[in-house]
């Protein structure tokens, strides 16, 4: 992993912890929202590489 993707992947990790709990109260739309979050991180840090 690069230097510059270490803060990318520190804010996929609390995209994707962001989902549990609205997971767990049955929040579905805000759980979809952070996992589509998280899942568009990592598109943008790890598959659009030059």
């Amino acid at each position: 992993m690069k230097i510059e993707q270490i803060l990318p992947v520190i804010l996929i990790i609390i995209d994707a912890a962001s989902v549990v709990p609205y997971a767990v109260k049955g929040n579905i739309g805000q759980a979809v929202y952070w996992a589509a979050a998280a899942v568009l991180n990592i598109a943008v840090t790890f598959m659009m590489q030059k």
